[in-house]
């Protein structure tokens, strides 16, 4: 292995290289089976403990660490403070592997820059796919900050360019969260198309034009598809379990608006504020808030609720009522629009309920 450490030292130089994974794990069999599942595409190294992560670290930098979260002598948790320590290696991104997790150990993982879980025993496609989509965002995060450090000598094109790479991000993402949670497969898509047509409605009926003419409504439809991002960091048997959920499991699902927050400020630490990453946060954070405030996660109300949640609140609301799932069928149309009627002013903002029953009776794009 090490033979093979030398041998990759001068490629690792080079742009079109072979992304590098090292795989950090005290059990033999989840090394190999991360090792036949990713050498196809990518150059692997599988270590046995974090003592000889540090090892290797002198001599090569991977472009992802999956690391397991409960190891003998230095656990997960100690191996990302040690990263995070070092200039070299403190934007490396890690995922960590686990078969238990407590919801204490969770967050502190992410809070301390964890970029994902994955549970063990995991299923090669699924890591093929995450691992897949961790490396292209670490790849255009990157490419945004080059732009970034080019800003003075290329204003015009970089501006473009970086449009273009924000537009990538955003549909990386919104793409890791649906390969997440297959039922809802579409949605994303969906909700933002019927997004479009409710605006507009809003707007033709002169509603809240004094906030939407501020807004480039093209940016604003298209930060709608992180609006559900948080989901990533909602385990695998919350997120994609066969049945209604219990109260403990409702709670921990209600985190992924939370946690959709954190994950775009992350971003924003990278690339800075812009209009993309503004509505997609506010779209993450409120889009389950009640025009009576007994919504989450703040419990806002009315006005207090930024319109960006109360836009999106109905479309997100429709979407799931007409859709089957595991846990019910779908229903139909006239049923779905009826319920959100009869939430008007309880559930839903008033104005932004009468503009969906506009466009809702002819069924115009729905």
């Amino acid at each position: 292995m090490l033979n093979k450490i030398g041998h990759l030292g001068a490629n690792a130089l080079k742009e079109n290289r072979r992304k590098i994974i090292i795989v950090v794990d005290d059990d033999t069999v989840i090394l190999k089976l991360a090792l036949s599942t990713l050498e196809d595409e990518y150059d692997v190294f599988t270590m046995p403990s974090a003592k000889k992560l540090f090892q290797i670290l002198e001599s090569v930098t991977p472009d992802l660490i999956l690391m397991d979260l409960l190891m003998p002598e230095m656990d997960g948790h100690e191996a990302v403070k040690e990263l995070k320590k070092s200039r070299e290696t403190a934007n490396i991104p890690v995922i960590f592997l686990t078969s238990q997790i407590d919801q204490a150990s969770e967050l502190e993982g992410l809070n301390m820059g964890a970029v994902d879980y994955i549970g063990k025993p995991f299923s090669p496609g699924l890591l093929k796919k995450r691992v897949g989509i961790h490396i292209l965002i670490e790849s255009q995060k990157k490419q945004l900050m080059d732009w970034n450090d080019n800003l003075t000598q290329m204003v015009e094109e970089k501006s473009r360019s970086v449009v273009e790479l924000q537009h990538a991000v955003l549909y990386t993402m919104s793409n890791l969260v649906e390969s997440r949670d297959d039922i809802t497969g579409g949605h994303i898509e969906r909700t933002e198309h019927l997004l479009r047509l409710l605006t507009e409605e809003v707007l033709a009926e002169n509603s809240y034009s004094d906030v939407l003419g501020d807004w480039d409504l093209n940016i604003f439809f298209s930060s709608a598809k992180l609006h559900d991002v948080g989901k990533i960091s909602i385990k695998d048997n919350i997120l994609l379990k066969p049945g209604p959920l219990s109260n403990d499991e409702f709670e921990e699902m209600k985190k992924h608006t939370t946690f959709g927050e954190k994950i775009i400020e992350s971003i924003q630490a990278s690339v800075g504020e812009n209009d993309f990453l503004m509505h997609a946060k506010i779209l993450a954070g409120t889009h389950h808030e009640k025009w009576d405030g007994s919504g989450y996660p703040r419990g806002l109300a009315a006005e207090a609720i930024p319109l960006q949640g109360r836009l999106m609140a109905i479309v997100d609301v429709y979407d799931a009522l007409v859709c089957e799932r595991p846990y019910k069928g779908a229903l139909s149309h006239n049923e779905a629009v009826e319920i959100i009627e009869n939430e008007k002013g309880s559930h839903f903002d008033p104005l932004i309920t009468r503009a969906f029953l506009e466009i809702a009776e002819p069924r115009i794009g729905i």
